[in-house]
């Protein structure tokens, strides 16, 4: 019954006005052929055969149109409702066969439209890749995914709890830096330096460093000179002896920072080889870069950071894709008309579209075809019976009136032939 929870409402563009002034005037136009035929044949009673044997004719063919408009009214009745209301067997099919017929449209929909070879079919003559590629080029349509692709990353990231996710991120950090050999990968950090000449930069650097560290230090040193030497040296004398190295210290690093052929930058770069080969082959070499790993790991600060890591890197992220003007934003929106220039352009990537297309639409349909024609018979079983019944008839109830109106034409044709075939063989 309607409102019961058992049922669901039809759509509303079902209730069609205009469907439903047609419906009348079909009803009427039928009836109005029944009660043409029926005032000819009471007429012809009325008059007598007396009167002329046209009127024979023309009796025998109302009576066999009222038959026949009455046979079909009561066939097209039948199909939604019991007529006049009588309880008479095999009738009202719609209202009592609606269950079924919803569970046969469902097959029907599953067996003959959500087929594989259907839907593949169907596919390959829509240019899958052209399509998208010229939605996603749309002018202004690549800045707002990138808009709608922010807000979705912020709000999955608003349902994530934060206090259960830190912990496992910061798990899953420490365990691959642990399960992750240091000394190999200390090896090709050194060796792409001494490939690109980046460790003797370091080594300027580092002796420019240390040079302006002298500098900037040098009554420091000298105080700590004088109060290393012996109280009955003479203070010109530390003064002559602390100038001497230091400036001697100073020039030592001017000329191997100058040189790029110094012997100090030879053995450095031999000694840095070396190492990159012990860290490759000596067990010991291996072990104590371990070693000094995992003290890292352990220690306080780097515990910290790893379990500060998901907030960090989830407030950049979700920031970042809030900002119109961020360079992640930049980038996806990019990204995207890239995306749109090859599927309209490169056949490579059109071809696979195309092909993944067809093979995703496949199993898609496959997988859920009888879902498809449950939900269809399901949804058929819940709608209430009485107003499915009405509005089938309002979709499919002005061509049924032609029934009636063929029926009582051909009636009345069949009556005639069949009168004068008698009359000719009395």
């Amino acid at each position: 019954m309607p409102g019961s929870p058992l049922t669901v409402p039809l759509a509303g563009s079902l209730d069609d006005p205009a469907r439903a002034r047609d419906l009348q005037k079909m009803k009427r136009l039928a009836t109005g052929l029944f009660g043409v035929a029926a005032v000819v044949f009471l007429v012809c009673v009325l008059l007598g055969e007396e009167t002329g044997a046209w009127v024979g004719y023309v009796r025998a063919t109302a009576e066999a149109s009222m038959v026949g408009a009455l046979a079909d009214w009561f066939a097209v009745t039948a199909l939604f409702r019991h007529p006049m209301r009588l309880p008479i067997p095999h009738t009202a099919i719609i209202p009592r066969k609606k269950d079924q017929i919803g569970a046969s449209l469902g097959t029907f929909v599953q067996e003959n439209f959500l087929t594989p070879a259907v839907v593949e079919q169907r596919i390959a003559h829509v240019d899958v890749p052209g399509r998208i590629g010229a939605f996603l080029a749309a002018p202004g349509r690549a800045e707002r995914l990138a808009g709608d692709a922010g807000a979705a990353l912020g709000a999955v990231a608003d349902l994530i709890a934060d206090d259960d996710v830190q912990p496992a991120v910061a798990a899953f950090v420490d365990r691959k830096l642990r399960e992750t050999p240091a000394a190999p990968a200390l090896a090709r950090v050194i060796e792409l330096a001494i490939d690109g000449d980046r460790h003797q930069e370091v080594l300027s650097a580092g002796l420019m460093g240390l040079s302006r560290f002298l500098s900037e230090n040098r009554v420091v040193f000298r105080a700590r000179l004088g109060d290393a030497s012996p109280a009955w040296v003479p203070d010109w004398v530390d003064d002559r002896v602390f100038d001497r190295v230091f400036d001697l210290l100073q020039r030592f690093l001017a000329e191997v920072g100058e040189d790029p052929r110094h012997e100090l930058r030879r053995s450095y770069d031999q000694r840095l080889r070396a190492y990159v080969h012990a860290l490759r082959t000596d067990p010991a070499t291996a072990a104590r870069v371990e070693h000094f790993k995992e003290e890292v790991l352990d220690h306080p600060a780097v515990r910290h950071w790893s379990g500060s890591l998901w907030g960090t890197v989830k407030a950049s992220v979700v920031t970042a894709a809030a900002d119109p003007d961020s360079e992640l934003r930049a980038r996806l929106v990019a990204l995207i008309r890239r995306g749109a220039k090859l599927l309209e352009e490169d056949p490579t990537v059109r071809e696979l579209v195309q092909r993944q297309s067809q093979r995703i639409a496949g199993y898609v349909v496959e997988r859920f075809a009888g879902d498809v024609a449950e939900l269809v018979g399901s949804t058929v079983a819940r709608w209430d019976t009485e107003e499915t019944s009405r509005r089938i008839e309002l979709q499919v109830g002005r061509d049924l009136q032609w029934i009636r109106v063929n029926g009582t034409v051909v009636g009345g044709l069949a009556g005639l032939v069949i009168y004068t075939v008698a009359q000719l063989l009395g």
